[in-house]
């Protein structure tokens, strides 16, 4: 464990459930949602770059203690709050803090939620789904290829989604980025395979819009992201569009 990373945290809101995004757990409710720096991934699309391809000292943030975290949970219940987000960087880069932040909240009747690429060693994801209750996992892409490019390999997130699924809430993301992973045979193999995991698994096709080393690139047509999600919709029951 890298023990000056421990609890720093560079962003912290309360944010619609929606946000994460999750439609189908807690609809209309709030959760306080709070993010570190770093990822496992190297994404050159990444739309939080400046705290997920951060490096120490080169994100502002503020160190906070789990209890801190979880009475502060705690106290915005009022307020709609139903407990705790992992998110806006990649949160498994420092899965000790996230376990043990996660199991307090559970202490006080508070959700825990992982927003999360997925890409982690079994022993580590084992250990951390008995505290989530819900989950975004933003699989990336479906050939092993695309995934290989970002550092990453396609059937670790596939076994963790699988995994995930069979013991708490599971949404997942496609961020959608032209020309790289924008192909309808991609997504719809995609849906395909998530149906078989559980075609009620809610997909979201995410638009992209110019970032970090894609800055100059054109975001992704409405046009695209529509065709791909009927694709989806040929398999799963629900398939909702982002950033449009």
């Amino acid at each position: 464990m890298r023990l000056w990373d421990y609890g720093f945290v560079t962003a912290l809101a309360l944010d619609p459930i929606e946000k994460k995004p999750l439609r189908h757990f807690h609809p209309g409710r709030r959760i306080l949602s709070l993010g570190g720096y770093g990822c496992n991934l190297r994404c050159p699309h990444c739309q939080n770059h400046s705290i997920a391809a951060a490096g120490r000292g080169e994100a502002p943030g503020r160190f906070y203690r789990p209890e801190e975290l979880a009475d502060m949970a705690a106290a915005l219940t009022e307020q709609g709050n139903i407990g705790l987000a992992f998110t806006y960087n990649e949160p498994l880069v420092l899965w000790e803090f996230v376990r043990e932040t996660a199991a307090l909240a559970r202490t006080r009747e508070l959700a825990a939620v992982l927003v999360t690429n997925g890409y982690a060693a079994e022993e580590t994801w084992l250990g951390l789904l008995s505290l989530i209750d819900a989950m975004n996992i933003d699989v990336k892409a479906f050939t092993p290829e695309h995934y290989a490019e970002l550092g990453g390999e396609l059937a670790v997130v596939r076994r963790n989604v699988e995994l995930a699924a069979a013991v708490c809430h599971v949404e997942v993301t496609l961020l959608v980025v032209p020309g790289w992973n924008d192909g309808p045979a991609e997504t719809e193999a995609l849906a395909a395979w998530l149906a078989g995991v559980d075609a009620n698994i809610p997909l979201h096709v995410t638009r992209f819009f110019p970032h970090h080393q894609l800055s100059a690139a054109p975001p992704t047509p409405v046009s695209v992201v529509r065709t791909l999600a009927e694709r989806a919709r040929r398999h799963l029951r629900c398939v909702y569009l982002g950033n449009i």
